[in-house]
């Protein structure tokens, strides 16, 4: 039984990168939806598809991969927040990842989004992870 069910989507998606697969299928959830949304939109990911099939759904991810290189789009996964040790921060401190390169996706009253986005709305919240 998995505890923390963000921490294995991030393993997951990490673990198919590192071996070089395509596609990955991971259990879905409201918040793993909306991280696979914002790994889209900010180009980490090539699509996504949501199937709602079995009882919980599953997400199914396409990677992307350098054409010239063959190395990952996502050098790097790290969880942030823990249920172990909950992270949480204000609108006015917000972190920048990689001086802007990277992306820290938060969890706030507003929903799941980026902390530029959360910068931009001025709500603070829950540090999920770092991308980059």
């Amino acid at each position: 039984m998995v505890t923390d069910t963000i921490a294995d989507y991030l393993t997951r998606l990490r673990n198919a990168n590192s071996a070089g697969h395509r596609v990955v299928e991971i259990p879905s959830s409201k918040v793993k939806k909306e991280i696979t949304k914002i790994l889209f939109d900010q180009g980490y990911i090539l699509s996504y598809k949501f199937e709602e099939d079995k009882v919980q759904g599953s997400i199914k991810i396409a990677l992307k991969y350098d054409k010239f290189t063959k190395d990952p789009v996502i050098k790097k996964l790290q969880r942030v927040s823990k249920p172990g040790l909950r992270k949480y921060t204000g609108a006015d401190s917000l972190p920048r990842v990689l001086n802007g390169l990277g992306i820290a996706i938060v969890s706030t009253s507003h929903g799941v989004m980026t902390s530029k986005q959360a910068k931009n709305e001025n709500v603070g919240g829950e540090v999920l992870c770092y991308v980059y």
